[in-house]
């Protein structure tokens, strides 16, 4: 087979894949979504956010340690928590406690030990330090396009990509996976320009940098694709607000 045609089976194979793991695994957990005590918020986003298909694709099992990096609210971290269980526990990382959410938005969520297996992390990008290979897997959802966003005076940043892809490459465990969800900006896009004026990122940005930093591409899912969005609308605006083109990648540490 000529390598042309070889690369284009291995495509197929992963398109293939990836639907599979979306329409059927995806069943194993939809019944976290109803879980008692899941806030109602949360639910309301459940349509837009697919999270069933989403922890389906990052292939979540009980007992594994999961990173969800720049986890706002905790709208995933919750659903991962259910999902690993008892055994397994979640880091559930913020740039600062008083940032734009504020404290009271964290003490709703893990107030009370209320999810008990959910550790709180309060750190700038790069400076996560967790412990080396405990990872099993890291969730960015709609978050590493931040990692391009600056501006004078915003304290995390400029962020070093190559630094906080190596940090996160040693905390992963071998075999280990991260999962990227983002908005998509027009191709060819400079990520820095794209990030400040809408809070999108080019795809071949992310699959740029996580090469670079030694990370196989394992899964592309079209999931939460919409054609019908226009990449240089801010994200935030009311006609798309939650129903962005978004791409799903998965990528290995060998």
């Amino acid at each position: 087979m000529r390598p042309a045609t070889n690369a284009l089976a291995c495509l197929l194979l992963m398109t293939f894949a990836t639907a599979a793991i979306s329409q059927d695994s995806a069943q194993d957990y939809h019944s976290l979504l109803a879980r008692p005590g899941r806030p109602s918020e949360d639910a309301e986003r459940d349509a837009a956010s697919k999270p069933a298909e989403v922890l389906a694709f990052m292939g979540i099992k009980p007992g594994q340690t999961v990173l969800d990096f720049q986890a706002a609210g905790g709208y995933f971290s919750e659903l991962l928590s259910y999902a690993v269980g008892p055994t397994g526990k979640v880091y559930a990382h913020n740039h600062s406690r008083e940032g734009v959410l504020g404290p009271e938005v964290f003490e709703r969520r893990y107030g009370n030990n209320r999810l008990p297996n959910v550790e709180q992390i309060f750190a700038r990008h790069q400076d996560l330090h967790l412990p080396k290979a405990s990872l099993d897997a890291v969730l960015m959802s709609m978050v590493y396009h931040d990692t391009y966003y600056y501006r004078d005076g915003l304290d995390w940043g400029p962020v070093d990509h190559a630094a906080f892809l190596a940090e996160l490459r040693n905390e992963l465990k071998p075999g280990g996976t991260i999962t990227v969800i983002d908005h998509a900006a027009a191709p060819g896009s400079d990520p820095y320009k794209s990030a400040v004026a809408t809070h999108r990122i080019d795809k071949s940005i992310v699959l740029r940098d996580f090469t670079a930093a030694g990370f196989t591409l394992v899964a592309d899912s079209d999931l939460l694709r919409n054609p019908q969005d226009k990449p240089d609308v801010q994200i935030f605006e009311p006609s798309v607000y939650r129903e962005t083109d978004r791409f799903m990648l998965r990528f290995r540490k060998p």
